[in-house]
């Protein structure tokens, strides 16, 4: 059975990295100069928070340390709650990220980042449909990590996995086992491709749910050269 949670406002957190050229979606530069990267992040980034701001009353965005207002920039509206990232490790992030917005008064609860384009509004849907009868909803990630995950209640407990296991394919496994421990019960819905990698790219460039300004930001850089 699911727990109860506090009454509150139905809330979407993003967690994001500013758009700054060389610190973004690195593993991307064998396709896209560092620039080019930075300018995709930003457009995923301004898709993500139009995707929030359109199906839910109060939307936030966290942004790591030293990334001020004036990196995140035209690609947040006015409107959105900007948070700041507080921890070590991503798991104390977002601990804390969800944390700031329950205290804030959000509930339920999505946490959401920017790297899954083929989101849509009905996973967002989905998402608080399944928190009405489960006290989790998880979005698995074809990599093994998951690109949504809902809250009822601020149940911190399930991003104390082991640091070194962020990032890698044993994500959703160990959430889910946290999840099982603390008694939770779980909804789940239709996973998604994550955008990380060359191959990821071209992938999600066949798939007609990609957001046209995304695709044309994921096409291979023409060379200057003759």
């Amino acid at each position: 059975m699911s727990t109860p949670g506090p009454a509150g406002t139905p809330a979407i957190l993003i967690m994001a990295k500013a758009p700054r050229p060389g610190m973004v979606k690195t593993r991307l530069h064998p396709l896209l100069s560092p620039v080019r990267c930075a300018a995709l992040q930003a457009e995923l980034i301004r898709h993500t928070v139009e995707l929030a701001t359109a199906h839910t009353p109060r939307a936030y965005l966290a942004y790591a340390p030293g990334e001020g207002e004036d990196a995140i920039g035209t690609a947040v509206p006015a409107g959105v709650r900007l948070l700041i990232q507080r921890g070590g490790h991503f798991g104390e992030r977002l601990a804390a990220a969800v944390t700031d917005a329950f205290a804030d008064g959000a509930g339920p609860l999505l946490v959401v980042g920017t790297d899954a384009p083929p989101l849509t509004g009905s996973h967002l849907t989905a998402a608080f449909t399944a928190l009405e009868s489960h006290d989790v909803a998880l979005g698995p990630a074809l990599d093994g990590g998951y690109y949504l995950i809902g809250l009822r209640a601020p149940h911190t407990s399930l991003f104390t996995i082991d640091p070194e296991v962020w990032s890698t394919d044993r994500v959703l496994t160990d959430t889910r086992a946290l999840a099982r421990d603390g008694g939770l019960s779980m909804g789940t819905l239709r996973p998604l491709r994550d955008l990380d990698t060359p191959a990821d790219a071209a992938a999600l460039l066949t798939d007609p749910v990609l957001p046209p300004r995304i695709a044309a930001l994921l096409r291979p850089e023409e060379s200057s050269c003759p």
